[in-house]
């Protein structure tokens, strides 16, 4: 067998017999003296995203392109499979727009893509995620009626001393020149009350918007995170008024707010940071942060949401940037543990189970909820529940967990052995769930523009007695 090695040969030698890899390139070119190794885009910036919400096995979606060099050819490949014969090419905005044909027999998941740009040339990866369809089931179990509000929901929270249900909205990105906050009947679904926020500063319209919500039965607050401007706020549960806003720059990105009306705490995530800003619900001051130091080394735990068992005052959240759960001893303001999450990517959302001692946790790139023993970390149950798993909720009356499926469209209702109980509508993009009075539950969605019949919806979730 003949073996090839690799030494020291004279130039007029190399001149005169190519090597067999230097024949293959310019077999595989066509062109005689073709420069493989041409100048690389140094300064290469192109990205890629589908634009449908939703990618099924055997559907088509939507591709998008940017950053790239202008006529830039860009291929994308799945293993030696290139998935689009005719290659994109960047226009003179270095942009693009194509479809993608997902073969029928694609599994669930995170799928890697090549991306290959030629002229100049340059690579990198961007992640598919595909997901399954899970068929609508057990409307008969779960009794859903539903009411338009205003545009652009957030959240729900739900005040059993008031009998209100508080939702926030705030529509487009900054400058946010529309925004509410909102009191709502729990049986009606009727607004009672109404507020727009306070000019935030500059002169350009910006205002307060408000986007997290979390009540305070024990003061008659509510109080809302003002993500655009790092900061929160302080409402009146009865009429609404202002009590207090916090200045800019109080919590980098806050998102959501949990409050502690027994120890007059409330704590608020600060997402993309690696921390968890506290308040005294109270005398409305800030106290010290919570920082959260994650169980691997060289990462950064970034809290997303939030919940707490009133019990104990143990705060609970999840890591957007590592598969990781941290809980919180908010008597001493120290974190008590973090466990790392198996089969989790991308966590967003959180739920404390204090009847069944169970963490909750939905991810938006996995699609599924976990149900998780604390103490062990293990995670005994691994449920697949729908495209764009976004917020879990849980009701101690009837002991099922809701989640809602943004990219799905879908409520998804499990028992707490993992078991689907029903998959409801959610309308366009379900934003947001949380409890109700006794055994309700309550969802908010987003919509595609105020046209949108099925968008910007409060829906009632009641079981059904069997």
């Amino acid at each position: 067998m003949a073996q090839i090695c690799f030494h020291a040969r004279s130039h007029a030698a190399r001149a005169a017999r190519p090597s067999l890899l230097g024949l293959a390139l310019l077999l595989a070119t066509g062109v005689a003296g073709a420069q493989v190794f041409a100048q690389p885009d140094t300064g290469f910036s192109g990205s890629i995203r589908a634009t449908a919400p939703m990618v099924l096995p055997g559907s088509e979606t939507g591709i998008e392109g940017k950053g790239f060099t202008p006529g830039q050819k860009v291929t994308l490949q799945r293993g030696d499979t290139v998935l689009n014969p005719q290659p994109y090419v960047a226009d003179g905005e270095g942009k693009f727009t194509g479809t993608l044909a997902i073969p029928a027999d694609a599994v669930a998941g995170s799928q890697p893509i090549v991306v290959r740009a030629a002229g100049p040339d340059a690579a990198t990866v961007f992640a598919l995620q595909v997901s399954r369809e899970v068929p609508l089931s057990g409307q008969e179990r779960i009794q859903a009626v539903s009411n338009k509000l205003a545009q652009g929901l957030y959240q729900v929270a739900y005040s059993p001393a008031s009998k209100a249900a508080f939702v926030t909205s705030a529509v487009g990105r900054p400058p946010v020149k529309q925004s509410e906050l909102l009191k709502v009947d729990p049986e009606t679904l009727q607004i009672v009350a109404r507020v727009s926020p306070q000019a935030a500063p500059g002169n350009d319209g910006n205002l307060f918007a408000v986007y997290g919500v979390g009540v305070d039965d024990g003061n008659g607050t509510v109080w809302v995170t003002n993500t655009r401007q790092d900061t929160v706020a302080v409402y009146r549960q009865s009429d609404l008024a202002l009590v207090k806003q916090f200045p800019v720059g109080a919590v980098s990105h806050a998102r959501d707010v949990v409050v502690d009306a027994q120890r007059n705490r409330a704590y608020v995530s600060a997402t993309g940071a690696d921390f968890i800003s506290v308040f005294d619900t109270r005398t409305l001051q800030q106290l010290d942060n919570i920082t959260i130091a994650s169980s691997k080394r060289g990462e950064t735990f970034t809290p997303t949401s939030l919940d707490i068992d009133p019990a104990t005052g143990k705060v609970y959240t999840v890591s957007l940037g590592v598969a990781e759960a941290a809980i919180i001893d908010g008597a001493s303001g120290k974190v008590e543990k973090v466990f790392p999450l198996a089969g989790a990517r991308d966590a967003i959302g959180v739920a404390w189970n204090p009847v069944a001692k169970r963490l909750l946790v939905v991810s938006q790139g996995s699609d599924n909820l976990l149900i998780v023993d604390p103490v062990s970390g293990k995670v005994e149950h691994d449920v697949y529940v729908g495209a764009g798993a976004l917020n879990v909720s849980y009701s101690p009356s009837t002991r099922l967990a809701y989640v809602s499926n943004r990219a799905a469209g879908t409520v998804t209702v499990v028992d707490e052995s993992g078991n689907l109980v029903a998959n409801l509508d959610g309308g366009t993009y379900p934003n947001h769930v949380s409890k109700g009075p006794a055994t309700v539950m309550f969802a908010v969605n987003k919509s595609r523009g105020e046209d949108d019949a099925k968008g910007d919806r409060i829906t009632r979730f009641v079981p059904q007695q069997r």
